[in-house]
Parts: structure tokens; sequence; C-alpha cells
């Protein structure tokens, strides 16, 4: 298991900013420092992720691959830019110099999906996939996608979930989330793409949450099933408890609690209201994660 004190996450971008100089933008991107590899969880909706990176002084460059949690714009966005930040790198003479070989990201099939989101005022569907031809990020920035349905391994240690199992009865997706089919027609979009990052680490598992759109706890769950280790350490990212029932924010702080998380650090789309709550019955455990969040470990 990796060593505590060899993992750092740094939110690169988030619907908050932390400190100055540093841009809020709706959508999410979660840099993974672990044992000399960077994983960059995600790429925001835009230019965020490539400016606060800048402004934290971390190069891009220095990226090993991406995973993307699911496909909708505020979590991929962000990857033309990102991209082309991570195919040069400063030379031995301050040139940019271009990297060599390609760039791996990992994701779900389904993250190309005709993605739209339902708005509950005007009943209005809106464009909500990744703004990008595939191909365009392939020929044109240097990205090499690598699909499955299934956890992919990174390290004995890093596992990205592949789909999630939706096993209880208080997490049923997202409501307002679609696919176009045929030329008017909208159906539920299950989301079977949303995914998420597992870390073993020496303090107990690591989860990273991009939206958790399959819900917080299936997804929690489905890390320990996966990776056979039961202590969950620290929860992290989107939570996607905004607008959520009471059924299911109350069952979802007692699971919590019952597993026994010792950080929870919420980000873009659990909601103020619900972050409040979840704020007081968590006390300490409790944290915001927005754009500039360090987190390191013991």
């Amino acid at each position: 298991m990796i060593k505590a004190n060899k993992l750092r996450l740094v939110t690169l971008s988030e619907n908050t900013a932390a400190w100055l100089w540093l841009y809020g933008e709706w959508g999410l991107s979660i840099l993974v420092q672990v044992d000399g590899m960077n994983l960059l969880m995600d790429a925001g909706l835009g230019y965020s992720t490539v400016h606060n990176a800048e402004a934290m002084g971390f190069d891009l460059s220095r990226v090993d691959k991406i995973v993307i949690s699911h496909g909708h714009t505020d979590h991929t966005g962000g990857l033309r830019d990102v991209l082309e930040r991570m195919r040069f790198t400063v030379g031995h003479s301050n040139f940019l110099e271009k990297r060599d070989g390609e760039i791996e990201i990992i994701g779900h099939p389904d993250m190309w999906g005709p993605k739209y989101i339902l708005h509950p005022g005007d009943r209005r569907h809106s464009f909500r996939g990744v703004p990008f031809q595939r191909l365009e990020l392939e020929e044109r920035q240097g990205a090499r996608f690598r699909h499955s349905r299934e956890p992919v391994w990174l390290t004995e240690d890093i596992v990205w979930s592949g789909e999630i199992p939706m096993v209880n009865d208080f997490e049923k997706g997202t409501a307002i989330c679609y696919l176009k089919e045929g030329e008017d027609g909208f159906v539920h979009d299950p989301v079977n793409d949303d995914a998420a990052l597992y870390i073993k680490t020496e303090l107990g598992l690591v989860v990273i949450l991009g939206c958790a759109h399959r819900g917080t706890i299936n997804t929690l769950h489905h890390a320990q099933e996966l990776t056979g280790v039961d202590e969950v350490y620290m929860v992290v990212g989107g939570t996607h408890l905004v607008m959520s029932s009471e059924y299911q924010l109350s069952s979802t702080i007692a699971e919590l609690k019952k597993v026994g998380v010792k950080r929870v650090g919420v980000s873009h789309c659990t909601g103020m209201k619900e972050s409040m709550r979840l704020g007081r019955e968590l006390g300490d455990t409790f944290f915001f994660n927005n754009a500039g969040t360090v987190v390191t470990f013991p």
C-alpha cells in the first residue's frame, strides 16, 4: 500500500477558489501526485485548469496520464487546453520542447454519448456532452483514449473504478440527466460512464469522486469490494447531493459515519445547503475542497 506521505491531492479547478489569483469555474479537476506519478482526474469546464495550474506553479507537461470520471462538459471542457499544455515542456535551454509519445486518457466508452441536461424551470434540454470530437483530440493534441467498462488498474494500489453498480435504495441516479435519441427524443441517462479513482494507502482507501452520479455510497462500497480494503480514510470530490431528497442525504451521512470515513472533502455538485448539513453532521471530518486546496496526508 502507498505510504501516506507519498500522496498529495491538488484541486486545480472547482466552482469556487480558495485564494487570490485563482479562477473559480463550474466543474472539477483534481491532480493526484502519488509516489512519483502525476495523474489528472478530469479537466474542468474550460481554461481554469490551465490557468490555476500555472498560478500554483505546476507544469502540466509533468502529468503522466489523465483519467475521466464521466463525459459531462464540466469535466471534459478543459481537455483541449490541458492537452496543449501537456504536449510541450521547458527544455534545458528554457525553450519549449515537444513531448514524445501519446497522452493516455482513460474513460468509459459512453463518455462520448449525446448528453443533455433538462432545465427544471423551462423544461428545456441543453447539450452537456464532451465539447470536442475524439479525432481532434487524438490527431491535433496527441491524446490516446483507452476505453473500458471494467476497472483499470494503474498500479497495484491505484485503480480507476469502471462502471459502478447501483445497489442501495436511496441513490437512484440524477433525474436531470438525459441522452438524445433520434431527432427530437430524449431518454433518461443512467450515466453508466460515471467513475471514480481509488487509492490504497496505509491509512485506508482514498476515494476521489468526479460527480458521483451513481451515488457516493455506491461508489464507496464499490471501492471496498474492488480493492478488498474496508477502511476508508477519505472521500473527496463531487458528491452530487445537490437537490437530493432528505432520505438520500440523511442515508448518505449515516453511511459515511457507519463506515468511519475520517475526512470528507466536498466539491462542485454537492450543493451549498447540502454542504452545510454535512458540515454540521460530520464536524471536523468535513472540509470544502475547492480550487487551490492542497491535501496532504500524515
